[in-house]
């Protein structure tokens, strides 16, 4: 799944919020200054101007285009943005005051005052906002959008350039007209060449492809069918494509306009409202785990002694690798006795592990927490820090995924989740992991929050009649 970059000033939302602080802390310093009250609030005339500055600033925002490229500048540009937005925003109240005849009484000192502090608060909260920023990119890369770039040698210093501002992290390079030779370029390593491309997308953590290739360069339509078969989004300068699907859309990054196809589109209200209800089941879930953990943890030490929870590496979206947690339901020397039951695995090729009766489920307490999906509850905590979703396609573990074809990797196209279209849909009767596959990419194609609410609903079901756990 493929959240759409956003554009103006939704796309710095927290920029227009600051703003509005920064006017209201100048506000009150001003009063403060001017008036000496202990609430700068007090006068009916000043809360008006408090309200105004509010809705102004956001007009302002809106039309004038505030935040463009505000992650680009330094900190000499951003103070004459400030001025010109303090400018137009205090303009324009006091052109309102005047048309609407009531500047009779005003303060030139405050607004003297409110001018001069509008301009300090601006500079400092924008400034702070744009150095947090960067430190968190810098202190966790994996929650940045991967862009590997396919570009020609004679165009790829200028993509890098204009792509730097763009949000994303450029993990790669693949140079379309040159061999690789293990060198860097602007920083950024080249890391494959047009014939291994597609591996090192199945093998590393790549979120999208960008395409900025030479007229004379032709782009094989196999590399965009198979990264769509991937879940892998591409974005392909619009001079070059004439594709039609419904999983498209024009848009920005960094300089250039793309036309970025994806096996689905999500709006920002759309994962907003999915991010939110994974905070509230996360924060309800601890809770409940909490107070399951003062029956189960017991039980499971006294049937078999060892650690409570079980935690194993896993593969979430687009191959970035992550710690799931769950109450143990299996005996200590699980792992090393799935190697002598592989032969009875009801899956092929090995891409899961499944079978009828595993004797590796510690007996009573293990069987009953599994039945009614109590030893996945720990998941909400996954859920919690973003690793998973409520709702999703369950995680690979490592060695299943070193084990993926080409197309078995658009189940990682989103966020793993506790629970999803497969597992409500007859899992214990499905063998064949194509099914399984092809069940979770419909999942994606047609997600929807309203999707989400109806795998919710049936999992409560699923669960209740014991049909396996989820």
């Amino acid at each position: 799944m493929y959240k759409r970059f956003e554009a103006g000033w939704l796309k710095h939302f927290d920029f227009l919020i600051l703003d509005m602080l920064a006017l209201q802390l100048a506000f009150i310093l001003s009063s403060l200054l001017r008036f000496g009250l202990t609430n700068p609030y007090t006068p009916e005339f000043y809360v008006k101007i408090s309200v105004l500055l509010l809705i102004i600033n956001g007009c302002v925002a809106f039309f004038d285009e505030s935040y463009r490229g505000i992650r680009k500048r330094g900190y000499l540009k951003e103070a004459k943005s400030c001025v010109k937005h303090a400018a137009l925003v205090i303009g324009l109240l006091l052109l309102y005051l005047y048309l609407a005849k009531q500047n009779v009484g005003m303060s030139r000192i405050f607004f003297f005052y409110l001018i001069l502090f509008s301009l300090v608060f601006l500079w400092l909260l924008r400034s702070g906002q744009k150095l947090l920023l960067s430190r968190h990119e810098k202190k966790h890369p994996e929650k940045q959008y991967n862009l590997l770039v396919l570009a020609g040698r004679e165009n790829i210093h200028t993509v890098l350039e204009n792509l730097g501002q763009s949000g994303c992290r450029i993990v790669g390079v693949c140079l379309a007209d040159g061999k690789d030779s293990r060198e860097e370029i602007g920083g950024v390593p080249v890391v494959a060449q047009m014939g291994n491309l597609l591996d090192y997308i199945k093998e590393n953590v790549v979120d999208g492809l960008f395409v900025s290739l030479p007229e004379e360069i032709p782009l094989p339509d196999e590399i965009l069918e198979t990264c769509a078969q991937m879940g892998v989004s591409t974005h392909i300068g619009l001079l070059r494509t004439n594709m039609e699907s419904s999983g498209q859309i024009v848009e920005r990054i960094g300089e250039y306009t793309v036309l970025t196809r994806s096996v689905r589109i999500a709006t920002v209200r759309q994962l907003f409202i999915k991010r939110l209800m994974d905070i509230c089941a996360g924060l309800a879930g601890v809770l409940v785990t909490g107070i399951a953990f003062l029956f189960v943890a017991p039980a499971i030490y006294m049937a078999s002694p060892g650690p409570i929870f079980f935690s194993q590496t896993r593969v979430g979206k687009n191959g970035r690798k992550f710690k799931i947690y769950k109450f143990r339901s299996m005996y200590m020397d699980a792992e090393e006795r799935k190697k002598e039951l592989m032969a009875q695995n009801k899956i092929a090729d090995g891409l899961m592990f499944k079978m009828d009766d595993d004797p590796r489920i510690i007996k009573g307490i293990g069987n009953f927490i599994r039945d009614y999906s109590i030893d996945e509850l720990p998941q909400l905590w996954n859920v919690l820090k973003g690793d998973m979703s409520l709702i999703g396609t369950r995680p690979p573990t490592v060695e299943e995924y070193e084990k993926y074809d080409y197309h078995h990797k658009i189940r990682l196209a989103i966020k793993p989740g506790i629970t999803g279209m497969w597992q409500v849909s007859g899992r214990s009767n499905i063998t064949d992991f194509e099914q399984v596959v092809k069940l979770d990419a419909s999942y994606i194609t047609d997600w929807s929050l309203g999707l989400d609410f109806k795998i919710l609903l049936r999992t409560v079901k699923v669960v209740l009649q014991r049909d396996g756990a989820v």
